[in-house]
């Protein structure tokens, strides 16, 4: 990106999101995906999520249910489809909370990627996607598809 430094390994993601109770973040993050553990009180659990920061902070206040993923999830993109394949299955066999099963978005477009969607017992949506051409990610900027709220193709 413009003026930015470029991305390094010491630069991590951090991320904060409301949870009911440590017991089942622990279960979904930790058993299910297989977060690490860092440090935790009766408020608060700190999560390694592939290397990066997930902050999981207890509230008190109704956490309701989206209607669709827009307008708030969050995930990873990964680079190599074995990972990404691995964690699916891992979330399979875990018996997780899918929210989208497994679907190809934009295929044989230069756009196209694997994704699915889980929903943890607090209705936070997560997203993990692998694309088919790495140079989707950040780049392509002539196509205008974007997600499942993409305007339709010319």
């Amino acid at each position: 990106m413009e003026g930015q430094q470029p991305a390094t390994d010491f630069i991590l993601f951090h991320l904060a999101f409301p949870v009911t109770n440590i017991p089942e973040t622990k279960q979904f993050y930790h058993d299910g995906l297989g977060c690490d553990l860092g440090r935790e009180n009766s408020q608060s659990l700190i999560l390694s999520l592939y290397g990066h920061q997930l902050v999981a902070h207890v509230t008190d206040e109704p956490l309701i249910p989206q209607k669709s993923i827009y307008p708030r999830h969050f995930g990873l993109v990964f680079s190599q489809k074995a990972a990404w394949q691995s964690l699916l299955e891992r979330s399979q066999h875990r018996q997780l909370q899918f929210y989208q099963h497994l679907k190809r978005r934009f295929p044989d477009l230069p756009l196209e990627h694997h994704t699915f969607f889980l929903e943890d017992p607090f209705h936070n949506l997560l997203e993990f996607k692998h694309y088919r051409y790495p140079e989707a990610i950040l780049g392509n900027h002539e196509w205008t598809q974007i997600g499942d709220a993409s305007i339709p193709l010319p």
